[in-house]
Protein backbone atom coordinates (compact mmCIF):
# COMPACT_ATOMS: atom_id res chain seq x y z
CA UNK A 1 0.00 0.00 0.00
CA UNK A 2 1.11 3.43 -1.22
CA UNK A 3 1.60 5.93 1.88
CA UNK A 4 -1.07 8.35 0.37
CA UNK A 5 -3.44 5.61 -0.31
CA UNK A 6 -6.30 5.51 2.07
CA UNK A 7 -7.80 2.31 3.43
CA UNK A 8 -11.32 2.34 1.96
CA UNK A 9 -13.90 1.24 4.68
CA UNK A 10 -17.66 0.84 3.76
CA UNK A 11 -20.01 1.88 6.24
CA UNK A 12 -23.69 0.88 5.90
CA UNK A 13 -25.22 4.16 5.95
CA UNK A 14 -28.78 3.21 8.07
CA UNK A 15 -25.96 2.16 10.70
CA UNK A 16 -24.98 5.52 11.40
CA UNK A 17 -27.71 7.29 10.69
CA UNK A 18 -29.33 5.68 13.65
CA UNK A 19 -26.22 6.49 15.83
CA UNK A 20 -26.98 10.08 15.38
CA UNK A 21 -29.02 11.52 18.34
CA UNK A 22 -30.21 15.26 19.00
CA UNK A 23 -28.92 16.28 21.92
CA UNK A 24 -29.15 20.16 22.52
CA UNK A 25 -30.49 21.08 19.48
CA UNK A 26 -27.20 19.11 17.95
CA UNK A 27 -26.83 16.11 15.61
CA UNK A 28 -24.17 14.35 17.52
CA UNK A 29 -22.79 11.17 18.05
CA UNK A 30 -21.82 8.88 21.04
CA UNK A 31 -18.08 8.35 21.69
CA UNK A 32 -18.73 4.26 22.31
CA UNK A 33 -20.34 4.54 18.54
CA UNK A 34 -17.63 5.93 17.13
CA UNK A 35 -15.15 4.22 18.61
CA UNK A 36 -16.91 0.76 17.40
CA UNK A 37 -17.24 2.49 13.57
CA UNK A 38 -13.70 3.07 13.93
CA UNK A 39 -12.31 -0.32 15.16
CA UNK A 40 -11.04 1.09 18.76
CA UNK A 41 -11.64 0.99 22.08
CA UNK A 42 -13.35 3.82 23.33
CA UNK A 43 -10.73 4.33 26.19
CA UNK A 44 -8.39 5.45 23.21
CA UNK A 45 -10.61 7.01 21.59
CA UNK A 46 -11.28 9.64 24.85
CA UNK A 47 -7.58 9.59 25.47
CA UNK A 48 -6.70 11.03 22.15
CA UNK A 49 -9.34 13.49 22.06
CA UNK A 50 -7.56 14.24 26.04
CA UNK A 51 -4.40 14.74 24.68
CA UNK A 52 -5.76 17.28 21.94
CA UNK A 53 -8.12 19.13 24.23
CA UNK A 54 -7.79 22.68 22.30
CA UNK A 55 -9.14 21.02 18.88
CA UNK A 56 -12.36 20.05 20.90
CA UNK A 57 -14.23 23.22 22.05
CA UNK A 58 -17.86 23.38 23.41
CA UNK A 59 -19.14 23.03 20.00
CA UNK A 60 -17.71 20.29 18.85
CA UNK A 61 -17.84 17.81 21.48
CA UNK A 62 -19.59 17.97 24.93
CA UNK A 63 -20.34 15.36 28.40
CA UNK A 64 -23.43 14.56 28.88
CA UNK A 65 -25.57 16.88 31.78
CA UNK A 66 -27.80 14.06 34.81
CA UNK A 67 -30.55 14.64 32.72
CA UNK A 68 -29.64 13.62 29.10
CA UNK A 69 -28.04 10.80 30.85
CA UNK A 70 -31.66 9.43 32.30
CA UNK A 71 -32.81 10.31 28.78
CA UNK A 72 -30.76 7.39 27.72
CA UNK A 73 -30.84 4.00 29.24
CA UNK A 74 -28.06 3.60 32.02
CA UNK A 75 -27.09 0.28 31.26
CA UNK A 76 -25.57 1.70 28.00
CA UNK A 77 -23.12 3.99 29.60
CA UNK A 78 -22.31 0.64 31.81
CA UNK A 79 -18.20 -0.71 31.15
CA UNK A 80 -17.12 -4.21 32.80
CA UNK A 81 -13.53 -3.50 34.34
CA UNK A 82 -12.75 -7.26 34.63
CA UNK A 83 -9.43 -6.34 36.80
CA UNK A 84 -11.28 -4.83 39.43
CA UNK A 85 -14.24 -7.20 38.96
CA UNK A 86 -16.37 -4.34 39.32
CA UNK A 87 -18.79 -1.91 37.17
CA UNK A 88 -17.59 1.44 36.43
CA UNK A 89 -20.06 3.89 35.35
CA UNK A 90 -18.83 7.28 33.11
CA UNK A 91 -20.29 9.75 31.75
CA UNK A 92 -19.83 9.61 27.87
CA UNK A 93 -18.61 12.30 25.28
CA UNK A 94 -20.80 13.49 22.51
CA UNK A 95 -19.83 15.21 19.37
CA UNK A 96 -20.89 17.30 16.65
CA UNK A 97 -20.23 16.61 12.78
CA UNK A 98 -17.07 19.36 13.65
CA UNK A 99 -15.98 17.26 16.35
CA UNK A 100 -16.24 14.00 14.16
CA UNK A 101 -14.55 15.98 11.45
CA UNK A 102 -11.64 16.86 13.94
CA UNK A 103 -11.55 13.21 15.56
CA UNK A 104 -9.58 11.85 12.42
CA UNK A 105 -6.82 14.60 13.00
CA UNK A 106 -6.24 13.08 16.68
CA UNK A 107 -7.02 9.46 15.60
CA UNK A 108 -4.01 8.87 13.43
CA UNK A 109 -4.97 5.68 11.50
CA UNK A 110 -6.11 5.44 7.55
CA UNK A 111 -9.25 3.61 8.81
CA UNK A 112 -10.15 6.51 10.83
CA UNK A 113 -9.93 9.10 8.15
CA UNK A 114 -12.02 6.69 5.60
CA UNK A 115 -14.39 6.41 8.20
CA UNK A 116 -14.90 10.35 8.81
CA UNK A 117 -15.30 10.85 5.38
CA UNK A 118 -18.31 8.30 4.98
CA UNK A 119 -19.98 10.07 8.67
CA UNK A 120 -19.10 13.68 7.31
CA UNK A 121 -21.34 12.64 3.89
CA UNK A 122 -24.00 11.07 5.65
CA UNK A 123 -24.56 14.37 8.41
CA UNK A 124 -24.12 16.10 4.90
CA UNK A 125 -27.26 13.78 3.15
CA UNK A 126 -29.21 14.14 6.73
CA UNK A 127 -28.90 18.06 6.14
CA UNK A 128 -29.81 18.15 2.35
CA UNK A 129 -33.17 16.19 3.68
CA UNK A 130 -34.02 18.07 6.47
CA UNK A 131 -33.45 21.28 4.08
CA UNK A 132 -35.73 19.44 1.31
CA UNK A 133 -38.38 18.63 3.85
CA UNK A 134 -38.49 22.40 5.51
CA UNK A 135 -38.51 23.57 2.06
CA UNK A 136 -41.72 21.53 1.24
CA UNK A 137 -43.49 22.21 4.29
CA UNK A 138 -43.02 26.01 3.65
CA UNK A 139 -44.30 25.88 0.44
CA UNK A 140 -47.98 23.97 2.03
CA UNK A 141 -48.09 26.38 4.03
CA UNK A 142 -47.66 29.36 1.66
CA UNK A 143 -50.60 27.35 -0.72
CA UNK A 144 -52.62 27.18 2.38
CA UNK A 145 -52.13 30.85 3.15
CA UNK A 146 -52.89 31.19 -0.71
CA UNK A 147 -55.73 29.61 -1.02
CA UNK A 148 -57.16 30.09 2.52
CA UNK A 149 -60.15 31.95 0.99
CA UNK A 150 -61.10 29.24 -1.27
CA UNK A 151 -60.72 26.70 1.68
CA UNK A 152 -63.40 28.88 3.76
CA UNK A 153 -65.84 29.54 0.77
CA UNK A 154 -65.87 25.51 0.10
CA UNK A 155 -66.31 25.05 3.35
CA UNK A 156 -69.02 27.32 3.46
CA UNK A 157 -70.66 25.88 0.35
CA UNK A 158 -70.58 22.32 1.98
CA UNK A 159 -71.97 23.68 5.10
CA UNK A 160 -75.00 25.21 3.46
CA UNK A 161 -75.79 22.18 1.56
CA UNK A 162 -75.60 19.58 4.78
CA UNK A 163 -77.63 22.33 6.56
CA UNK A 164 -80.42 21.95 3.46
CA UNK A 165 -80.21 18.05 3.11
CA UNK A 166 -80.81 17.87 7.10
CA UNK A 167 -83.97 20.44 6.94
CA UNK A 168 -87.23 19.05 7.89
CA UNK A 169 -88.67 21.60 4.99
CA UNK A 170 -86.39 20.03 2.80
CA UNK A 171 -88.66 16.44 2.42
CA UNK A 172 -89.16 15.37 -0.80
CA UNK A 173 -92.39 13.57 -2.29
CA UNK A 174 -91.94 9.67 -2.62
CA UNK A 175 -91.64 8.21 -6.20
CA UNK A 176 -93.82 5.39 -6.58
CA UNK A 177 -97.59 4.30 -6.43
CA UNK A 178 -99.50 4.94 -3.11
CA UNK A 179 -102.06 2.48 -2.41
CA UNK A 180 -103.78 4.78 0.22
CA UNK A 181 -104.06 7.38 -2.46
CA UNK A 182 -105.80 5.32 -4.96
CA UNK A 183 -108.74 3.66 -2.45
Amino acid sequence: MLKNEIVEVTLNPEIVKEKIYIIRGKKVMFDRDLAMLYGVPTKVLNQAVKRNTPRFPSDFMFKLNKSEMDMFSRSQFVILNVERGKNIKYTPFVFTEQGIAMLSSVLNSDKAISVNIQIIRIFTKIREMVDAYKELREKVEEMERNNETNFTEIFRVIRLLIREEESPDNKKDKIGFNMRALN
